[in-house]
């Protein structure tokens, strides 16, 4: 007898081309759904808890739990959660908090310069506007005080394409700093140099004093030493220069960005590098 049926009558399913096989879709905003089961049809506008929010045509909205039984573009569905999606990274910034620039390379030097006073004032500019520096192409040099700084100033000839700024402490009214940044301006080249100060004894002081754990800087009597009568005060040793030495890379070891600084100090930091970037004119 010839067996229609073949030797297994399960070896094939004659339906299972008519049934179509689900696919995952991420419940995204704005995607129309059907929910089989009740024919409730709307838009995702929300997805919280493993469960979706739908809106139909009328505005009016029903809860349905994500997973299968539902229906997009009249195709099976089975709803996940959407991708949750990174946000965009804050631009890199640095210590001075300008956009760092990625994969810059130092600018060759300009004829302008920065000068500052001693060796902790250009490690501190340094340490928070090195990046920017480097991209502008600016160098920043110590002059180990300012009393020959009318001289310095005529020896380095400023004029146009070759400005000179100068960071100097304690330049306050009535000062010597303020009769030396005076005696610049007036001098050769003057015009073409800029001297600003902040008010501080030294540049210590422009670092905030919670930095290194003290509400305020200590005031140390006239003739004594600032920074040993600082360092006696804070109870560091101030015995030798070396001691001096590791209490400023104390406080510099708590200088992360330009937030540790004074204002005093940034706005003139910032005011120099503007003036010595200036294009020629």
């Amino acid at each position: 007898m010839n067996d229609r049926y073949g030797s297994d009558v399960l070896a094939s399913d004659p339906h299972a081309t008519r049934r179509p096989k689900s696919k995952e879709r991420a419940a995204e905003t704005g995607l129309v759904v059907e929910d089989v089961a009740s024919g409730y049809v709307g838009a995702v506008i929300g997805v919280e808890y493993n469960a979706m929010t739908l809106e139909d045509r009328h505005g009016r909205r029903k809860n349905f739990p994500l997973g299968p039984g539902y229906l997009v573009d009249g195709v099976p569905a089975i709803l996940n959660p959407p991708m949750r999606r990174k946000a965009p990274a804050a631009p890199a910034r640095t210590a001075s908090g300008s956009v760092a620039v990625a994969g810059a390379r130092a600018r060759t030097a300009l004829a302008s310069r920065i000068y500052v006073e001693g060796r902790h004032d250009a490690e501190l500019v340094e340490q928070v506007w090195g990046d920017d520096l480097r991209v502008e192409g600016v160098v920043v040099e110590y002059l180990g005080g300012v009393d020959d700084l009318v001289d310095v100033v005529s020896s380095f000839r400023p004029g146009p394409g070759r400005r000179l700024g100068v960071l100097v402490d304690h330049l306050v009214t009535g000062s010597k700093e303020a009769r030396i940044a005076d005696a610049v301006a007036k001098g050769p080249g003057g015009a073409h140099t800029l001297v600003v100060g902040h008010p501080f004894i030294d540049i210590w002081q422009a670092v905030k004093p919670a930095r290194i754990g003290a509400a305020a800087w200590p005031v140390v009597p006239r003739g004594t030493d600032w920074k040993h009568g600082v360092c006696d005060a804070l109870g560091w040793p101030h015995g030798d220069q070396a001691d001096i030495a590791r209490a400023w890379q104390r406080i510099r070891a708590g200088v992360r960005s330009w937030t540790d600084l004074e204002p005093e100090l940034i706005g003139r930091v910032e005011e120099l590098i503007d003036f010595v970037t200036q294009p020629a004119g």
